[in-house]
C-alpha cells in the first residue's frame, strides 16, 4: 500500500484492515518523518491486527514491550527484558508467532534443561519456571490482545518448579550469635536488627527514612522500596499493594533505634538511613556468619527466619501475612512444614467423639 506526503513534509498512511470480527475498518496515521517509517508502521499494524499474527517473535516482543513497560515497575521490567533478550529471542527470533507450535516449545525447553555453564552447572528449577512463565506471558498477551488463536506454551507442559522446596533459616540463637559479631559496625547491626525482628524486604530496609518511625507508638511505616538500577537510585512503590503496612516494633528495638537515630541526628530526616549497597550487606552477612560460626544463609532468609520465629511463638498465618505484607495467606503453603502438627490432638478428640456416641 502507498504512503502519502503531507504539505508540511511529513508522511502518512491511510488504509483499510479487517478487524477480529471480519469487518473492514479504515485507519489513518500521520506524522512520520520518512516514507519508509510510514510503510513500516502500516505493515506492523496490519500484521498485529490480523487473525493469523504473522509478525515475527522478535517484532512482537517490541509490541509487548510497548504495551507492558509503562505498567510495570522499572526493576520488574528490567528483569523481564533480560530474560526475553537472553533466553527467548535468540531461539524464537525469526519465527512467526502463528507458526510456533508446542513441539517448538518442547525443543526450547530441552535446550534450557540441557544448558551447563563452564563449571557444569545448569539452571535452577525455579529459574527454569521463571523463564517459561515469561515466554507464556508473551503468548498470552498475543492471544488476549492480538488475535493469536492459542498459547503453545500451555500445550507443551510445565518446565521447572514454582518455588524452592528448601527454606534456609537461622534460629533465634543463631541470630544472636550473628548480631553479636556485627555489633562493631552500628549501621550494619541496626540494618540486620530490622531485617530479622521486623521481617523487612531488603528494598524496604534501604528505603527507610527517619520520618518512617513513630517512636511513641513503636511503629514503622513501610510505604516505599529502594532499587539501584543501571547505576541510578530509584525509590518506588512497595512490591505489592499489601506491602504498604505499619509494623509494630518490639520495644527493645524501638528504644535502641531511637537512641541510634537521635545520635546521628536522623530522627525526623527525610534522607535514607541505610545508604550501603546490597553487595555490602551480603559481604557483612558472610563476615558475621563466619565470625559467629553459624551456617551461611541469604539476606532474604532473615525474613524466613522471622516467619519461623513467629510460627514458633504461636501466631497464625493471617497474623504473619499481615506483618510481612504478603498479598495472600499462601504463606500457609510456603511455610507449611514449619507449623507444628496437631495430628495427635485431632486423633484424641475424634476418639472422644466416638466414645461419647457409643456410650
Amino acid at each position: 500500500m502507498p504512503a502519502y506526503k503531507n504539505q508540511n513534509g511529513t508522511w502518512y498512511v491511510s488504509f483499510y484492515y479487517r478487524d477480529m470480527n471480519g469487518k473492514n475498518v479504515k485507519k489513518k496515521k500521520t506524522g512520520f518523518s520518512t516514507k519508509k517509517e510510514a510503510l513500516k508502521w502500516e505493515r506492523h499494524f496490519i500484521e498485529t491486527k490480523s487473525g493469523t499474527l504473522n509478525i515475527t517473535f522478535a517484532a512482537f516482543v517490541n509490541v509487548y514491550a510497548q504495551d507492558m513497560k509503562p505498567r510495570l515497575r522499572h526493576n520488574t521490567w528490567l528483569t523481564k527484558e533480560h530474560i526475553i533478550e537472553q533466553k527467548l529471542v535468540p531461539y524464537f527470533s525469526e519465527r512467526a508467532m502463528s507458526d510456533i507450535t508446542a513441539a517448538d516449545i518442547v525443543k526450547w525447553q530441552n535446550i534450557m534443561i540441557s544448558y551447563r555453564d563452564e563449571k557444569g552447572k545448569g539452571y535452577a528449577d525455579t529459574y527454569l519456571r521463571t523463564i517459561q512463565n515469561q515466554l507464556s506471558a508473551i503468548f498470552n498477551h498475543a492471544v488476549r490482545f492480538y488475535n493469536l488463536k492459542s498459547n503453545p506454551v500451555r500445550k507443551a507442559g510445565a518446565l521447572g518448579r514454582e518455588k524452592s522446596r528448601e527454606i534456609q533459616i537461622w534460629t533465634k540463637e543463631d541470630y544472636f550469635k550473628f548480631s553479636a559479631a556485627v555489633r562493631d559496625t552500628p549501621e550494619t547491626f541496626y540494618a540486620f536488627e530490622l531485617l530479622y525482628w521486623c521481617g523487612l524486604r531488603i528494598g524496604e530496609l534501604l528505603a527507610l527514612t527517619g520520618k518512617d518511625f513513630d517512636f511513641e507508638k513503636h511503629t514503622l511505616s513501610i510505604n516505599k522500596s529502594y532499587q539501584r538500577l543501571e547505576r541510578k537510585d530509584y525509590i518506588t512503590a512497595p512490591k505489592t499493594e499489601k506491602s504498604n503496612r505499619i509494623i509494630t516494633m518490639p520495644k527493645f528495638l524501638s528504644d535502641a533505634l531511637y537512641k541510634y537515630l537521635r545520635k546521628r541526628r536522623r530522627l525526623h530526616s527525610g534522607k535514607r538511613l541505610f545508604t550501603m549497597s546490597r553487595n555490602f550487606l551480603h559481604t557483612e552477612m558472610r563476615r558475621g556468619a563466619q565470625m559467629a560460626g553459624v551456617h551461611k544463609i541469604r539476606i532474604h532468609d532473615l525474613r524466613h527466619s522471622h516467619v519461623s520465629l513467629l510460627i514458633a511463638m504461636g501466631f497464625t498465618p493471617v497474623d504473619i501475612a499481615g506483618r510481612l505484607g504478603h498479598e495472600s495467606i499462601d504463606i500457609t503453603l510456603h511455610y507449611a512444614h514449619m507449623f507444628p502438627t496437631r495430628q495427635n490432638e485431632m486423633a484424641e478428640r475424634l476418639n472422644l467423639e466416638f466414645n461419647d456416641v457409643k456410650h
